[in-house]
């Protein structure tokens, strides 16, 4: 995301960024609590997810190096109804609200790279929502996986059975028979806890329309992440 800021507008934010490390289970944002700060992977996973009222989650969208959280801070609110948590551990830079604020007052191209990621993220969430009326389990998964894939540029993901369930909003057992069925394709290898591509075109034709349309918007938008 900060590759796509013109020199000039990066060097306005640069002096305001600080690195930091985003361990698994970090809480960027949670329902209704003021933002600090913005963040910036570098790389990692988190994800952005929908809460209901007696606690129930499940995955609106997906995050990475790509992109930017909490997109909200662009259009200067400092309040989101959602929670967004790191799942794979990274790293990355982050910038105070205020300080954000600041910067995009002296430039008025700053703010562009990041509504057309807006754009791109809300995109996905509208392809998330495709995905779970109409497509089974298992084309929902290879979905995920090549997301996960996407952000991790690794052939092998750390994740566990119970991460993904939660993802998919599905129950473990469903994940476990999902994962088999895609082994059986030769499409991934699958341990407790890891995941192994072996055939990404596969997955990409059994995933079908719900993988693609976001990850083009972004190349079209924004370039190759």
């Amino acid at each position: 995301m900060l590759k796509a800021l013109t020199a000039d507008d990066f060097d306005l934010l640069a002096k305001h960024l600080e690195a930091v490390d985003l361990p698994a289970n970090f809480r960027i944002a949670e329902p209704r609590k003021t933002l600090d700060f913005l963040y910036f992977p570098e790389s990692g996973i988190g994800s952005v997810m929908a809460v209901g009222p007696t606690g129930q989650m499940a995955e609106a969208g997906m995050f990475g190096r790509e992109g930017f959280v909490p997109t909200a801070t662009i259009i200067g609110d400092d309040i989101v109804p959602y929670l967004i948590e790191i799942h794979v551990a990274g790293t990355g830079y982050r910038v105070s609200v205020e300080a954000m604020r600041q910067t995009t007052l002296k430039s008025s191209t700053l703010q562009v790279p990041m509504i057309k990621f807006m754009h791109v993220f809300a995109t996905q969430v509208a392809y998330t929502s495709l995905a779970n009326a109409k497509f089974d389990v298992e084309q929902r998964l290879a979905r995920w996986i090549l997301m996960c894939h996407d952000r991790l540029h690794s052939e092998e993901m750390a994740i566990t059975h119970e991460y993904i369930a939660l993802m998919l909003g599905v129950r473990r057992p469903s994940v476990t028979t999902s994962l088999h069925v895609l082994e059986g394709k030769r499409l991934i290898r699958s341990s407790r806890g890891s995941v192994i591509v072996r055939d990404r075109r596969g997955l990409e034709a059994l995933a079908a329309g719900c993988y693609g349309t976001p990850e083009q918007e972004f190349e079209r938008l924004l370039g190759k992440a």
